[in-house]
């Protein structure tokens, strides 16, 4: 194993390799700047140009992005007091107030090193979670397969947040979405509606950049004005690194509290900062949580980018994605030609092995790279929203267009991006919807397999009955959860 990742690590520093992943990295940094944002739109764009990659290059370039979202994303949370994503809502809650002291170099100081750390963590987890994962995964059969797909479609009603019913409905669209064109098990085709273009069902690329980014063009447009007045920054960002490894303890449990959510399929972001926050409330002495406590910080972004790491276990091993950017990143996978599940532990563990080294590099240059530059990034988010919309427009239009060069392609973006800005209006979540889509085919192809070898037999299964029961539990224990988190956030913990 230990040789394994030695030649993985020579792998990750080849030159043209190191470039994409800083390229990944530099994009994700941005997307995190910029409120309303957020890794699923990031991973979105980048989607269509890893068709065809080396997957070596194309893993770091998304693993480069979705390592330092949550690097990002402190700049607007902690400077002008607004969520860069959905797990960066906690950090407002001390450094927003210590901003307003005109200690926001040292938040930012104190929130990035804490960042590094915790992402580093996380890639720890992922790598110890190979070897033990490796002996049970690659003896899953079909029947087995298909319930760990239907786990995966089951998460669908954990990130709908309050209301499981919208999650599951989005997620039955997802199905339906993904179903279009020829189906795997028999020889017809299925909602084309006589238009050649669907006979071959619709591109990934397409549906994510959609689904995501489209919406957020109206919402610019709409939405005119800077995202927020002008903040001045002060020296301090090493006193606020100093105040992280005064808080050592504070970080570590935080960031295995991040780890440990990560790997629940489901829950993600919009929870564990909340839950690292509430936690970090109830152990640290003396707090003054709420008013500009600089733990208050420390805690939540430890958590949010060890979850990374975390949630990479289920996604690559398992091949199920937790969040909309793991569902991204499980269709990157397909567009390269490879399939999460007992591969990446065989004949593809280099480039798992390589995915944990990216984490890890990639969270260590981007937090160097953000305290660098803290005063010339956090003029980026004055950048009004209305300016941003004709560069990413164009972008996501040749985005589209370049997975099947064809004019459907267009058209299918506009038709299911208005589809993804009504469920924005109606606040209904996206995330279930694309998880919908990428599963489609391999939940009805391990179905079909399943019947074909054994019949209804598999349903009795010892494994098979035991993810069941998994499925349930999940699905129970996260939405307590989801609740305790909610009751966080309400409390103003």
């Amino acid at each position: 194993m230990i040789e394994s990742a030695m030649e993985a690590l020579r792998i990750v520093l080849d030159p043209s390799r190191i470039l994409f992943m800083c390229l990944g990295i530099g994009l994700g940094i941005v997307v995190g700047l910029l409120p309303g944002l957020g890794g699923t739109v990031g991973m979105s764009l980048l989607l269509p140009f890893v068709f065809g990659m080396d997957p070596f290059v194309g893993m770091a370039l998304l693993i480069g992005m979705v390592a330092v979202v949550h690097t990002g994303d402190t700049f607007p949370s902690v400077l002008l007091g607004i969520p860069g994503s959905s797990g960066s809502q906690a950090t407002i809650m001390d450094g927003f107030p210590l901003a307003k002291k005109g200690e926001a170099s040292r938040a930012m100081g104190a929130a990035l090193f804490c960042s590094m750390i915790g992402g580093v963590i996380g890639g720890v987890a992922l790598y110890l979670a190979i070897p033990i994962a490796a002996p049970l995964i690659t003896s899953f059969n079909s029947p087995v397969l298909f319930m760990l797909t239907m786990l995966g479609l089951s998460m669908a009603g954990l990130l709908a947040g309050d209301s499981p019913a919208k999650g599951a409905l989005s997620g039955l669209m997802g199905l339906m979405i993904g179903s279009v064109g020829s189906a795997p098990a028999i020889t017809e085709y299925r909602y084309t509606f006589d238009f050649l273009y669907l006979s071959n069902g619709l591109s990934l690329p397409v549906v994510a950049l959609a689904i995501f980014a489209f919406p957020i063009l109206i919402t610019m447009l709409t939405h005119k004005g800077s995202v927020a007045e002008a903040n001045r920054l002060k020296g301090g960002v090493l006193k606020g690194v100093g105040d992280a490894l005064k808080n050592k303890f504070l970080i570590m449990r935080s960031a295995v509290l991040g780890s440990l959510i990560g790997f629940i399929p489901g829950l993600g972001g919009s929870v564990v900062d909340w839950l690292a926050y509430g936690a970090g409330k109830k152990t640290v002495r003396n707090n003054k949580f709420g008013e500009g406590d600089i733990r208050g910080v420390i805690a939540p972004e430890s958590a949010n980018n060890a979850k990374e790491g975390g949630s990479l276990i289920p996604t690559l091993l398992f091949g199920i994605p937790g969040s909309g950017t793991t569902a991204i990143l499980l269709g990157g996978l397909i567009l390269m030609g490879l399939e999460a599940g007992p591969r990446m532990l065989t004949t593809e563990l280099p480039l798992t092995l390589s995915i944990v080294w990216t984490l890890v590099i990639a969270n260590i240059i981007g937090a160097i790279l953000c305290m660098t530059l803290v005063k010339p990034i956090s003029k980026l988010s004055l950048i009004p929203g209305e300016k941003l919309v004709p560069f990413l427009t164009i972008l996501l239009l040749i985005g589209a267009y370049q997975s099947n060069f064809a004019w459907g392609d267009i058209i299918a973006f506009i038709a299911i991006g208005l589809l993804g800005y009504i469920m924005t209006i109606l606040d209904w979540p996206r995330p279930p919807l694309l998880i919908g889509f990428v599963l489609a085919i391999s939940a009805e192809r391990y179905y079909w397999i399943s019947i074909e070898r054994y019949g209804w037999e598999w349903l009795s299964n010892p494994i098979v009955i035991t993810i069941g029961v998994l499925i349930v539990m999940l699905l129970t224990g996260g939405s307590i959860m989801k609740k305790i988190s909610n009751n966080l956030q309400r409390e103003g913990v």
